[in-house]
């Protein structure tokens, strides 16, 4: 059984830090001037009546940096931390930020939509952030998280269960008592889930992929890249980034190929200086 480990690492994926500092230094600025903070919750936040009715057409991504509390944008920020990061080194960081305001645009939208005479603002990066939940379960399904840090679960029944959860909850009317977006949140994971099968099609790699969350495991192929390379292809590739070392330095490598670089120098470490 795989389990999922926190690591730190030295450096952090050039999205998720993108999207943490920007997220945090929107939430400070809100909360040491708070009458700003109220029009930009106004605003910025997605009110269906005001994107639909007075075409505020920039709300579905304004509202995914704005946050009502500490709590808040703390599990946010923790989840995109936790599960993105590892997407992100995974899929690379363009498809990865595609994928993430995909999701939360999208699950802004068809909130708008479903309730287009709402005044009330939507915020949060919640709907982004099931859908990066639904893209980890896709690719790892039996990672194995800790509930409050005491009961295992793996990711694909995690993910069910809060679809669930959401579910329930938006049937019932609990975002009207609770405060929560829950159709957002479903939202997400819908947008999510399109837009990798969407992807997946569009690349013609259907052979390597599998939706199948009770047979897909952690070794299965990523279906966001090309077919895997053969071993005298992927020495070839470790060679011409090493020579592009020599030429012009390390710093001349993208994030994306020096990534690539310290998985190649693993599978042949006779290549290694």
């Amino acid at each position: 059984m795989n389990y999922y480990r926190f690591q730190f690492r030295r450096t952090m994926t050039p999205g998720i830090r993108f999207l943490l500092i920007s997220n945090v230094l929107i939430f400070l600025i809100g909360m040491l001037l708070p009458q700003l903070n109220r029009y930009m919750i106004v605003y910025g936040g997605l009110v269906p009546e005001l994107f639909l009715g007075r075409l505020f057409l920039w709300q579905p991504l304004s509202y995914m940096f704005l946050h009502g509390g500490f709590m808040h944008i703390f599990f946010n920020m923790f989840a995109l931390w936790m599960f993105g990061s590892e997407l992100e080194r995974q899929w690379g960081t363009p498809f990865f930020l595609k994928y993430y305001f995909i999701s939360g645009i999208g699950a802004g939208i068809l909130s708008a939509v479903i309730q287009p005479a709402s005044a009330i603002p939507i915020i949060g990066a919640s709907g982004a952030i099931y859908g990066i939940l639904l893209g980890f379960a896709i690719m790892y399904p039996n990672r194995v998280v800790y509930i409050n840090f005491l009961f295992p679960m793996k990711v694909k029944y995690l993910v069910m269960l809060f679809a669930a959860i959401e579910l329930l909850a938006s049937m019932g009317g609990a975002g009207i008592r609770d405060g929560v977006a829950h159709i957002t949140h479903l939202s997400g994971m819908a947008f999510g889930y399109l837009y990798l099968l969407w992807n997946q099609q569009r690349r013609k790699i259907s052979k390597y992929i599998n939706f199948d969350f009770f047979k897909r495991d952690r070794n299965s192929k990523d279906f966001t890249r090309p077919p895997a390379k053969t071993p005298k292809e992927e020495e070839k590739e470790l060679e011409d980034l090493m020579d592009r070392i020599a030429e012009h330095g390390y710093d001349s490598l993208s994030d994306k190929e020096k990534i690539r670089l310290l998985e190649l120098s693993g599978k042949y470490p006779k290549h290694r200086s």
